[in-house]
Protein backbone atom coordinates (compact mmCIF):
# COMPACT_ATOMS: atom_id res chain seq x y z
CA UNK A 1 0.00 0.00 0.00
CA UNK A 2 1.16 3.31 -1.10
CA UNK A 3 1.94 5.47 1.95
CA UNK A 4 -0.73 9.10 1.86
CA UNK A 5 -0.15 12.22 4.11
CA UNK A 6 -4.19 10.96 5.44
CA UNK A 7 -3.04 7.80 6.79
CA UNK A 8 -1.55 8.73 9.87
CA UNK A 9 -3.94 12.07 10.42
CA UNK A 10 -6.58 12.90 12.75
CA UNK A 11 -9.51 14.96 10.87
CA UNK A 12 -11.11 17.40 13.48
CA UNK A 13 -14.72 18.25 12.44
CA UNK A 14 -16.20 21.76 12.73
CA UNK A 15 -20.14 22.56 12.48
CA UNK A 16 -19.32 26.30 12.09
CA UNK A 17 -22.79 27.16 13.11
CA UNK A 18 -22.17 26.11 16.93
CA UNK A 19 -18.50 26.53 17.20
CA UNK A 20 -17.53 30.25 18.27
CA UNK A 21 -19.40 33.15 17.87
CA UNK A 22 -16.95 35.86 17.35
CA UNK A 23 -18.86 39.08 16.28
CA UNK A 24 -22.13 38.19 19.14
CA UNK A 25 -25.01 37.53 16.58
CA UNK A 26 -25.26 34.04 18.26
CA UNK A 27 -24.12 32.16 15.46
CA UNK A 28 -20.99 30.84 15.31
CA UNK A 29 -18.51 31.47 11.95
CA UNK A 30 -15.36 31.43 10.75
CA UNK A 31 -12.93 33.82 12.59
CA UNK A 32 -14.70 32.06 15.49
CA UNK A 33 -13.10 29.15 13.82
CA UNK A 34 -9.44 31.47 13.25
CA UNK A 35 -9.43 32.21 16.78
CA UNK A 36 -9.73 28.69 17.79
CA UNK A 37 -6.71 27.07 15.75
CA UNK A 38 -4.27 27.08 18.07
CA UNK A 39 -6.36 25.28 20.39
CA UNK A 40 -7.02 22.58 17.67
CA UNK A 41 -2.96 23.02 16.43
CA UNK A 42 -2.34 21.89 20.46
CA UNK A 43 -4.37 19.11 20.19
CA UNK A 44 -2.61 17.65 17.40
CA UNK A 45 -5.17 17.36 15.06
CA UNK A 46 -3.90 17.41 10.79
CA UNK A 47 -7.15 18.05 9.19
CA UNK A 48 -10.21 20.35 9.80
CA UNK A 49 -13.57 18.86 8.35
CA UNK A 50 -15.34 22.16 7.87
CA UNK A 51 -19.19 21.82 7.51
CA UNK A 52 -20.67 23.75 5.32
CA UNK A 53 -20.07 27.50 5.18
CA UNK A 54 -21.78 28.43 1.58
CA UNK A 55 -24.63 30.94 0.51
CA UNK A 56 -27.44 29.34 2.15
CA UNK A 57 -31.10 30.08 3.04
CA UNK A 58 -30.07 27.43 5.97
CA UNK A 59 -33.23 25.48 5.48
CA UNK A 60 -30.79 22.09 6.65
CA UNK A 61 -28.04 24.48 8.65
CA UNK A 62 -26.05 25.13 5.03
CA UNK A 63 -26.85 21.71 3.64
CA UNK A 64 -28.97 23.36 1.00
CA UNK A 65 -26.52 25.67 -0.93
CA UNK A 66 -27.64 28.42 -2.62
CA UNK A 67 -24.14 29.69 -3.93
CA UNK A 68 -21.12 27.23 -4.07
CA UNK A 69 -18.78 30.19 -4.36
CA UNK A 70 -20.09 32.52 -1.88
CA UNK A 71 -19.87 32.38 2.05
CA UNK A 72 -23.14 32.73 3.76
CA UNK A 73 -22.81 36.57 5.81
CA UNK A 74 -23.84 34.52 9.40
CA UNK A 75 -20.42 32.71 8.92
CA UNK A 76 -18.45 35.81 7.36
CA UNK A 77 -16.85 36.60 4.17
CA UNK A 78 -14.64 34.94 1.36
CA UNK A 79 -11.67 37.24 3.10
CA UNK A 80 -12.77 35.32 6.15
CA UNK A 81 -12.32 32.07 4.32
CA UNK A 82 -9.30 33.13 2.18
CA UNK A 83 -7.39 34.35 6.34
CA UNK A 84 -8.66 30.67 7.99
CA UNK A 85 -7.28 28.56 4.90
CA UNK A 86 -3.62 30.57 5.24
CA UNK A 87 -3.62 30.42 9.05
CA UNK A 88 -4.57 26.77 9.03
CA UNK A 89 -2.21 26.29 6.35
CA UNK A 90 0.44 28.14 8.88
CA UNK A 91 0.05 25.78 11.65
CA UNK A 92 0.06 22.86 8.85
CA UNK A 93 -3.52 21.90 9.30
CA UNK A 94 -5.44 21.47 6.19
CA UNK A 95 -9.16 22.39 5.89
CA UNK A 96 -11.44 19.72 3.86
CA UNK A 97 -14.67 21.45 2.24
CA UNK A 98 -17.89 19.45 3.02
CA UNK A 99 -19.85 19.53 -0.36
CA UNK A 100 -22.75 18.89 -1.41
CA UNK A 101 -23.58 18.23 -5.21
CA UNK A 102 -26.96 16.12 -4.71
CA UNK A 103 -28.99 18.83 -4.59
CA UNK A 104 -28.92 22.46 -4.33
CA UNK A 105 -31.11 25.00 -2.33
CA UNK A 106 -34.58 25.81 -4.12
CA UNK A 107 -32.81 29.43 -3.98
CA UNK A 108 -29.88 28.55 -6.17
CA UNK A 109 -29.77 30.50 -9.49
CA UNK A 110 -29.82 27.60 -11.60
CA UNK A 111 -33.48 26.38 -10.18
CA UNK A 112 -34.48 29.87 -10.40
CA UNK A 113 -33.96 29.61 -13.54
CA UNK A 114 -35.10 25.94 -14.04
CA UNK A 115 -38.50 27.21 -12.71
CA UNK A 116 -38.96 29.66 -14.94
CA UNK A 117 -40.84 27.29 -17.82
CA UNK A 118 -40.26 23.70 -19.22
CA UNK A 119 -37.95 25.24 -21.91
CA UNK A 120 -35.64 26.77 -19.55
CA UNK A 121 -31.82 25.97 -21.06
CA UNK A 122 -31.64 25.24 -16.73
CA UNK A 123 -34.25 22.86 -16.79
CA UNK A 124 -32.25 19.38 -17.15
CA UNK A 125 -30.46 20.70 -14.01
CA UNK A 126 -32.78 19.11 -11.76
CA UNK A 127 -35.16 15.92 -12.03
CA UNK A 128 -38.61 16.66 -13.36
CA UNK A 129 -41.55 14.66 -13.95
CA UNK A 130 -45.23 14.70 -14.93
CA UNK A 131 -47.93 13.93 -12.39
CA UNK A 132 -49.86 10.63 -12.90
CA UNK A 133 -53.31 10.81 -14.53
CA UNK A 134 -55.41 11.19 -11.35
CA UNK A 135 -52.99 14.49 -10.53
CA UNK A 136 -50.89 12.33 -7.71
CA UNK A 137 -46.99 12.06 -7.33
CA UNK A 138 -45.01 10.26 -10.34
CA UNK A 139 -44.33 8.05 -7.52
CA UNK A 140 -44.77 6.95 -3.82
CA UNK A 141 -40.83 7.30 -3.44
CA UNK A 142 -40.34 8.66 -0.02
CA UNK A 143 -38.37 12.11 1.47
CA UNK A 144 -35.19 11.25 3.87
CA UNK A 145 -36.79 13.94 6.06
CA UNK A 146 -40.19 12.52 5.51
CA UNK A 147 -43.21 12.78 3.05
CA UNK A 148 -43.23 12.35 -0.32
CA UNK A 149 -39.81 13.04 -2.47
CA UNK A 150 -42.16 14.91 -4.75
CA UNK A 151 -42.99 18.25 -4.44
CA UNK A 152 -45.68 19.68 -7.02
CA UNK A 153 -44.57 22.89 -8.96
CA UNK A 154 -47.76 24.89 -10.41
CA UNK A 155 -46.07 27.77 -12.42
CA UNK A 156 -44.27 24.88 -14.99
CA UNK A 157 -46.91 22.33 -14.01
CA UNK A 158 -44.94 19.11 -13.36
CA UNK A 159 -43.36 17.82 -10.07
CA UNK A 160 -39.30 18.28 -9.08
CA UNK A 161 -37.53 15.89 -7.04
CA UNK A 162 -35.91 16.59 -3.57
CA UNK A 163 -34.93 13.92 -1.57
CA UNK A 164 -34.31 16.07 1.46
CA UNK A 165 -36.37 19.38 2.05
CA UNK A 166 -38.51 20.62 -0.80
CA UNK A 167 -36.06 23.50 -0.41
CA UNK A 168 -33.59 20.87 -1.67
CA UNK A 169 -34.14 19.99 -5.09
CA UNK A 170 -31.88 17.08 -6.36
CA UNK A 171 -29.38 17.61 -9.20
CA UNK A 172 -30.24 15.57 -12.39
CA UNK A 173 -26.92 13.75 -12.69
CA UNK A 174 -27.55 12.26 -16.06
CA UNK A 175 -26.85 16.12 -17.83
CA UNK A 176 -23.09 16.12 -18.72
CA UNK A 177 -23.86 20.24 -18.03
CA UNK A 178 -24.56 19.43 -14.52
CA UNK A 179 -21.04 17.63 -14.61
CA UNK A 180 -19.27 20.16 -16.00
CA UNK A 181 -20.80 22.93 -13.55
CA UNK A 182 -20.05 20.82 -10.70
CA UNK A 183 -16.43 19.90 -11.53
CA UNK A 184 -15.48 23.67 -11.91
CA UNK A 185 -16.39 24.94 -8.85
CA UNK A 186 -14.66 22.49 -7.61
CA UNK A 187 -11.68 22.82 -8.84
CA UNK A 188 -12.07 26.68 -8.10
CA UNK A 189 -12.51 25.66 -4.74
CA UNK A 190 -8.92 23.37 -5.16
CA UNK A 191 -7.20 26.49 -6.60
CA UNK A 192 -8.08 27.89 -3.02
CA UNK A 193 -5.48 25.66 -2.01
CA UNK A 194 -8.21 23.58 0.32
CA UNK A 195 -7.15 19.96 1.47
CA UNK A 196 -9.85 18.10 0.56
CA UNK A 197 -13.50 17.19 -0.23
CA UNK A 198 -16.21 15.38 2.42
CA UNK A 199 -18.41 14.36 -0.04
CA UNK A 200 -22.06 14.60 1.31
CA UNK A 201 -24.21 11.64 0.78
CA UNK A 202 -22.57 10.77 -2.56
CA UNK A 203 -23.87 7.57 -2.65
CA UNK A 204 -27.06 8.78 -4.16
CA UNK A 205 -25.82 11.13 -7.32
CA UNK A 206 -25.90 7.74 -9.62
CA UNK A 207 -29.94 7.22 -8.51
CA UNK A 208 -32.33 5.98 -11.58
CA UNK A 209 -35.83 7.28 -10.37
CA UNK A 210 -37.54 5.73 -12.77
CA UNK A 211 -36.03 2.27 -12.05
CA UNK A 212 -36.50 3.22 -8.28
CA UNK A 213 -32.81 2.98 -7.79
CA UNK A 214 -31.74 5.67 -5.44
CA UNK A 215 -28.28 4.80 -3.45
CA UNK A 216 -25.61 2.93 -5.30
CA UNK A 217 -26.97 3.15 -8.91
CA UNK A 218 -25.26 1.87 -11.02
CA UNK A 219 -24.14 4.59 -12.89
CA UNK A 220 -22.38 6.26 -9.34
CA UNK A 221 -18.82 4.85 -9.76
CA UNK A 222 -18.33 6.04 -13.40
CA UNK A 223 -19.71 9.23 -12.11
CA UNK A 224 -16.61 9.56 -9.42
CA UNK A 225 -14.39 8.16 -11.96
CA UNK A 226 -15.43 10.94 -14.19
CA UNK A 227 -15.19 13.81 -10.59
CA UNK A 228 -11.59 12.54 -10.17
CA UNK A 229 -10.28 12.96 -13.58
CA UNK A 230 -11.85 16.12 -14.08
CA UNK A 231 -10.60 17.52 -10.74
CA UNK A 232 -8.71 16.11 -7.31
CA UNK A 233 -7.73 12.71 -8.90
CA UNK A 234 -4.03 14.56 -9.95
CA UNK A 235 -3.91 16.06 -6.49
CA UNK A 236 -2.43 15.35 -3.12
CA UNK A 237 -5.98 15.74 -1.76
CA UNK A 238 -8.24 13.90 0.94
CA UNK A 239 -11.86 12.98 -0.20
CA UNK A 240 -14.28 10.91 1.62
CA UNK A 241 -17.59 9.93 0.95
CA UNK A 242 -20.93 9.98 2.94
CA UNK A 243 -22.08 6.84 2.08
CA UNK A 244 -25.12 5.32 4.40
CA UNK A 245 -26.02 1.89 2.27
CA UNK A 246 -21.83 0.95 1.75
CA UNK A 247 -20.64 -2.85 2.43
CA UNK A 248 -17.15 -3.49 2.86
CA UNK A 249 -17.69 -4.61 -0.84
CA UNK A 250 -18.55 -1.51 -2.13
CA UNK A 251 -16.09 0.40 0.02
CA UNK A 252 -13.47 -1.14 -1.52
CA UNK A 253 -15.10 0.32 -4.93
CA UNK A 254 -14.79 3.57 -3.72
CA UNK A 255 -11.57 3.81 -1.96
CA UNK A 256 -9.24 1.29 -3.79
CA UNK A 257 -6.34 2.89 -4.96
CA UNK A 258 -6.12 1.56 -8.44
CA UNK A 259 -10.11 2.75 -8.99
CA UNK A 260 -9.46 6.22 -8.74
CA UNK A 261 -12.36 7.36 -7.17
CA UNK A 262 -12.10 8.28 -3.32
CA UNK A 263 -9.74 8.34 -0.14
CA UNK A 264 -12.26 6.28 1.93
CA UNK A 265 -15.95 7.03 2.81
CA UNK A 266 -18.21 7.04 5.85
CA UNK A 267 -19.92 3.45 6.17
CA UNK A 268 -22.65 3.68 9.25
CA UNK A 269 -23.12 -0.02 9.75
CA UNK A 270 -22.06 0.51 13.39
CA UNK A 271 -24.34 3.60 13.54
CA UNK A 272 -27.50 1.68 13.00
CA UNK A 273 -26.80 -1.05 15.31
CA UNK A 274 -28.65 0.60 18.22
CA UNK A 275 -32.24 1.07 15.59
CA UNK A 276 -34.46 -0.68 15.57
CA UNK A 277 -35.36 -2.21 12.48
CA UNK A 278 -32.82 0.22 10.60
CA UNK A 279 -35.54 3.07 12.11
CA UNK A 280 -32.99 5.83 14.16
CA UNK A 281 -36.55 6.91 15.92
CA UNK A 282 -36.42 3.58 17.50
CA UNK A 283 -33.37 3.59 19.75
CA UNK A 284 -32.20 0.22 21.77
CA UNK A 285 -29.49 -0.53 23.44
CA UNK A 286 -26.27 -1.47 22.91
CA UNK A 287 -25.48 -5.12 21.64
CA UNK A 288 -21.40 -4.74 22.23
CA UNK A 289 -20.76 -8.62 20.67
CA UNK A 290 -22.39 -7.19 17.49
CA UNK A 291 -20.80 -3.85 17.57
CA UNK A 292 -17.40 -5.62 17.22
CA UNK A 293 -18.24 -7.89 14.81
CA UNK A 294 -19.13 -5.18 12.55
CA UNK A 295 -16.22 -3.08 13.20
CA UNK A 296 -13.77 -6.03 13.43
CA UNK A 297 -15.31 -7.33 10.11
CA UNK A 298 -14.50 -3.61 8.66
CA UNK A 299 -10.97 -3.68 9.79
CA UNK A 300 -10.24 -6.76 7.92
CA UNK A 301 -12.18 -6.89 4.92
CA UNK A 302 -10.48 -3.21 4.47
CA UNK A 303 -6.64 -4.21 5.56
CA UNK A 304 -5.61 -4.53 2.01
CA UNK A 305 -7.61 -2.91 -0.15
CA UNK A 306 -9.14 0.60 0.82
CA UNK A 307 -8.84 2.49 4.25
CA UNK A 308 -11.30 2.66 7.08
CA UNK A 309 -12.37 6.06 8.28
CA UNK A 310 -12.97 5.89 12.23
CA UNK A 311 -15.73 8.08 13.60
CA UNK A 312 -18.34 7.49 16.49
CA UNK A 313 -20.27 10.77 16.38
CA UNK A 314 -20.93 13.55 13.65
CA UNK A 315 -23.01 16.82 12.99
CA UNK A 316 -26.04 13.72 12.13
CA UNK A 317 -25.64 11.40 14.98
CA UNK A 318 -25.46 11.82 19.30
CA UNK A 319 -22.77 12.22 21.22
CA UNK A 320 -20.57 9.13 21.54
CA UNK A 321 -20.50 9.15 25.34
CA UNK A 322 -23.73 9.18 25.60
CA UNK A 323 -24.48 6.28 23.14
CA UNK A 324 -21.63 3.74 23.88
CA UNK A 325 -20.13 5.19 26.86
CA UNK A 326 -21.60 6.36 30.39
CA UNK A 327 -22.41 10.34 30.13
CA UNK A 328 -23.03 9.96 34.08
CA UNK A 329 -20.41 9.08 36.54
CA UNK A 330 -17.93 7.78 34.45
CA UNK A 331 -18.42 10.51 31.71
CA UNK A 332 -14.66 11.04 31.63
CA UNK A 333 -13.72 7.40 32.02
CA UNK A 334 -16.14 6.24 29.40
CA UNK A 335 -15.09 9.16 27.08
CA UNK A 336 -11.31 8.09 27.26
CA UNK A 337 -11.89 4.23 26.59
CA UNK A 338 -14.09 5.08 23.19
CA UNK A 339 -10.96 7.52 22.28
CA UNK A 340 -8.54 4.63 23.18
CA UNK A 341 -10.25 2.17 21.16
CA UNK A 342 -11.12 4.40 18.26
CA UNK A 343 -7.62 5.83 17.32
CA UNK A 344 -5.87 2.30 17.80
CA UNK A 345 -8.00 0.93 14.62
CA UNK A 346 -6.89 0.95 11.59
CA UNK A 347 -7.94 4.00 9.50
CA UNK A 348 -8.05 7.68 9.99
CA UNK A 349 -9.67 8.98 12.95
CA UNK A 350 -12.22 11.52 13.11
CA UNK A 351 -13.05 13.71 16.32
CA UNK A 352 -16.62 15.44 16.21
CA UNK A 353 -16.20 18.71 17.72
CA UNK A 354 -16.45 18.53 22.13
CA UNK A 355 -15.96 14.89 21.47
CA UNK A 356 -12.23 15.60 22.94
CA UNK A 357 -14.18 17.11 26.16
CA UNK A 358 -16.25 14.62 26.00
CA UNK A 359 -19.66 16.52 25.43
CA UNK A 360 -22.67 14.84 26.16
CA UNK A 361 -26.33 14.39 24.49
CA UNK A 362 -28.82 17.12 25.61
CA UNK A 363 -32.12 16.84 27.01
CA UNK A 364 -34.51 19.02 25.63
CA UNK A 365 -38.15 18.80 27.77
CA UNK A 366 -39.98 20.42 24.91
CA UNK A 367 -40.23 19.82 21.16
CA UNK A 368 -39.85 23.86 20.90
CA UNK A 369 -36.23 23.94 22.05
CA UNK A 370 -35.25 21.45 19.14
CA UNK A 371 -34.03 23.17 15.62
CA UNK A 372 -33.14 20.14 13.28
CA UNK A 373 -35.49 19.75 10.15
CA UNK A 374 -35.14 16.81 10.41
CA UNK A 375 -36.13 16.19 13.86
CA UNK A 376 -39.27 18.19 13.54
CA UNK A 377 -40.37 16.77 10.23
CA UNK A 378 -40.41 13.40 11.64
CA UNK A 379 -42.01 14.24 15.31
CA UNK A 380 -44.55 15.20 13.04
CA UNK A 381 -45.13 12.06 10.50
CA UNK A 382 -44.60 9.27 13.42
CA UNK A 383 -46.78 10.91 15.89
CA UNK A 384 -49.61 11.74 12.99
CA UNK A 385 -49.09 7.67 12.78
CA UNK A 386 -49.85 6.95 16.26
CA UNK A 387 -46.58 6.88 18.04
CA UNK A 388 -46.81 8.92 21.22
CA UNK A 389 -45.38 12.54 21.96
CA UNK A 390 -43.52 11.26 25.17
CA UNK A 391 -42.29 8.38 22.95
CA UNK A 392 -40.90 10.75 20.39
CA UNK A 393 -39.70 13.10 22.72
CA UNK A 394 -37.39 10.26 23.89
CA UNK A 395 -36.17 9.12 20.50
CA UNK A 396 -35.25 12.48 19.84
CA UNK A 397 -33.09 12.96 23.25
CA UNK A 398 -31.58 9.82 22.02
CA UNK A 399 -30.68 9.96 18.03
CA UNK A 400 -31.83 14.08 17.29
CA UNK A 401 -29.27 15.80 15.20
CA UNK A 402 -29.28 18.50 17.55
CA UNK A 403 -27.25 16.27 19.86
CA UNK A 404 -24.60 17.32 18.32
CA UNK A 405 -25.65 20.79 17.48
CA UNK A 406 -25.85 22.41 20.39
CA UNK A 407 -23.10 25.07 21.03
CA UNK A 408 -19.27 24.10 21.62
CA UNK A 409 -18.72 24.59 25.76
CA UNK A 410 -15.59 26.82 26.02
CA UNK A 411 -16.17 27.54 29.21
CA UNK A 412 -18.34 28.29 32.78
CA UNK A 413 -18.99 31.79 31.47
CA UNK A 414 -22.82 32.55 30.39
CA UNK A 415 -23.78 30.50 27.52
CA UNK A 416 -20.27 28.22 27.80
CA UNK A 417 -18.46 30.99 26.19
CA UNK A 418 -19.54 30.47 22.64
CA UNK A 419 -21.26 33.78 22.31
CA UNK A 420 -22.12 37.30 24.13
CA UNK A 421 -25.27 37.01 22.27
CA UNK A 422 -28.36 34.55 21.99
CA UNK A 423 -26.71 31.69 21.21
CA UNK A 424 -29.43 30.28 17.61
CA UNK A 425 -29.99 26.81 19.90
CA UNK A 426 -30.13 26.56 23.54
CA UNK A 427 -26.29 25.48 25.29
CA UNK A 428 -26.46 22.23 26.98
CA UNK A 429 -27.21 23.02 30.13
CA UNK A 430 -24.30 20.83 31.67
CA UNK A 431 -21.49 23.18 30.86
CA UNK A 432 -20.80 24.84 34.11
CA UNK A 433 -19.33 21.30 34.68
CA UNK A 434 -18.30 20.10 31.08
CA UNK A 435 -16.18 22.64 29.08
CA UNK A 436 -12.56 22.81 27.72
CA UNK A 437 -11.53 25.21 30.53
CA UNK A 438 -12.45 23.06 33.00
CA UNK A 439 -11.09 19.90 31.55
CA UNK A 440 -7.67 21.20 30.26
CA UNK A 441 -7.04 22.14 33.55
CA UNK A 442 -8.21 18.99 35.43
CA UNK A 443 -5.44 15.73 35.96
CA UNK A 444 -8.21 13.76 34.41
CA UNK A 445 -8.25 15.50 31.04
CA UNK A 446 -10.21 14.02 28.34
CA UNK A 447 -8.19 16.80 25.82
CA UNK A 448 -5.45 15.84 27.25
CA UNK A 449 -5.79 11.84 26.44
CA UNK A 450 -6.97 12.55 23.19
CA UNK A 451 -3.54 14.98 22.65
CA UNK A 452 -1.96 12.05 23.99
CA UNK A 453 -3.72 9.28 21.87
CA UNK A 454 -2.90 11.07 18.71
CA UNK A 455 0.64 11.85 19.48
CA UNK A 456 1.04 7.87 20.29
CA UNK A 457 -0.23 7.25 16.61
CA UNK A 458 2.54 9.16 15.05
CA UNK A 459 4.92 7.46 17.16
CA UNK A 460 3.74 4.22 16.25
CA UNK A 461 3.78 3.09 12.28
CA UNK A 462 1.78 -0.09 13.52
CA UNK A 463 -0.91 1.19 14.74
CA UNK A 464 -1.20 3.40 11.48
CA UNK A 465 -0.50 -0.31 8.92
CA UNK A 466 -0.27 -2.75 11.26
CA UNK A 467 -2.11 -6.03 11.15
CA UNK A 468 -5.55 -6.01 13.13
CA UNK A 469 -6.42 -9.20 15.03
CA UNK A 470 -9.62 -9.52 17.58
CA UNK A 471 -9.41 -10.61 20.72
CA UNK A 472 -11.60 -12.01 23.27
CA UNK A 473 -14.17 -12.14 20.00
CA UNK A 474 -16.94 -13.75 22.56
CA UNK A 475 -16.72 -11.62 25.54
CA UNK A 476 -19.99 -9.22 25.78
CA UNK A 477 -18.30 -6.53 27.92
CA UNK A 478 -14.75 -6.43 26.66
CA UNK A 479 -13.46 -5.27 23.01
CA UNK A 480 -9.74 -5.85 22.97
CA UNK A 481 -7.41 -6.57 19.85
CA UNK A 482 -4.09 -6.63 18.88
CA UNK A 483 -2.30 -4.62 15.86
CA UNK A 484 1.13 -5.91 15.09
CA UNK A 485 3.66 -6.40 12.50
CA UNK A 486 7.09 -8.11 11.96
CA UNK A 487 8.66 -5.97 15.43
CA UNK A 488 6.08 -4.55 17.33
CA UNK A 489 2.69 -5.91 18.99
CA UNK A 490 0.57 -3.30 20.61
CA UNK A 491 -2.49 -4.71 22.70
CA UNK A 492 -5.30 -2.89 23.33
CA UNK A 493 -8.26 -3.30 25.94
CA UNK A 494 -11.28 -1.99 26.96
CA UNK A 495 -13.98 -2.47 28.94
CA UNK A 496 -17.30 -0.88 27.66
CA UNK A 497 -19.24 -1.95 30.55
CA UNK A 498 -20.01 -0.23 34.45
CA UNK A 499 -19.23 -3.40 35.94
CA UNK A 500 -15.51 -4.58 36.96
CA UNK A 501 -14.89 -7.52 34.86
CA UNK A 502 -12.23 -10.04 34.89
CA UNK A 503 -10.27 -11.80 31.58
CA UNK A 504 -7.55 -14.22 30.23
CA UNK A 505 -5.20 -13.21 28.29
CA UNK A 506 -3.14 -15.68 29.04
CA UNK A 507 -2.48 -16.54 25.21
CA UNK A 508 -0.14 -13.58 25.91
CA UNK A 509 2.06 -14.34 28.76
CA UNK A 510 5.62 -14.67 28.78
CA UNK A 511 5.64 -11.32 26.96
CA UNK A 512 6.77 -8.15 29.42
CA UNK A 513 4.19 -5.46 29.40
CA UNK A 514 4.67 -1.60 28.91
CA UNK A 515 1.69 0.51 29.18
CA UNK A 516 1.46 3.24 26.64
CA UNK A 517 -1.90 4.25 27.27
CA UNK A 518 -4.18 3.68 29.82
CA UNK A 519 -7.44 5.60 31.35
CA UNK A 520 -6.94 4.04 34.69
CA UNK A 521 -4.67 2.33 37.17
CA UNK A 522 -4.67 -1.19 35.35
CA UNK A 523 -2.32 -4.13 37.18
CA UNK A 524 -0.88 -5.66 33.94
CA UNK A 525 1.34 -7.61 35.87
CA UNK A 526 -0.86 -11.22 35.45
CA UNK A 527 -2.33 -11.24 32.22
CA UNK A 528 -4.02 -14.29 32.77
CA UNK A 529 -6.64 -12.40 35.61
CA UNK A 530 -6.52 -9.00 34.21
CA UNK A 531 -9.00 -6.72 36.12
CA UNK A 532 -10.92 -4.23 34.94
CA UNK A 533 -12.60 -1.30 36.42
CA UNK A 534 -15.47 -0.08 35.06
CA UNK A 535 -14.44 1.79 31.22
CA UNK A 536 -11.04 0.58 31.77
CA UNK A 537 -9.28 0.93 28.54
CA UNK A 538 -5.15 0.84 27.84
CA UNK A 539 -2.73 0.46 25.34
CA UNK A 540 -0.52 -2.19 26.13
CA UNK A 541 3.22 -2.91 24.19
CA UNK A 542 3.71 -6.25 24.45
CA UNK A 543 8.04 -7.06 24.63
Amino acid sequence: MEQKWWHDSVVYQIYPRSFCDSNGDGIGDLNGIRSKLDYLSELGIDVIWLSPVYQSPMDDNGYDISDYQAIAPEFGTMEDMDALLAEARERGIRIVMDLVVNHTSDEHDWFQKACESKDSPYRDYYVWRDAQPDGSAPSDLGSIFGGSAWEWHEPTGQYYLHLFSKKQPDLNWENPKVHEEVHTMMNWWIDKGIGGFRLDVIDLIGKEIDKGITGNGPRLHPLLKQMNRATFGDKDLLTVGETWEATPDIAKLYSAEEREELSMVFQFEHITLTWRDGDKWQPEELDLKAFKQVLTKWQLELKETGWNSLFWNNHDLPRAVSKYGDDGQYRIKSAKMLATVLHCMKGTPYIYQGEEIGMTNVQFDRLEQYQDIESLNFYKVKTEAGVSHDEMMHALAENGRDNARTPMQWSAAPHAGFTTGQPWIEVNPNYIDVNTEQDMASNESVYHYYKELIALRKQNKVIVYGEFTPVLEQHDKVFAYLRHDDSTRILVVANFSGESVTVDLSQFEGFDIETLVSNGDMNTSKLSELDLQPYDAAVLKLI
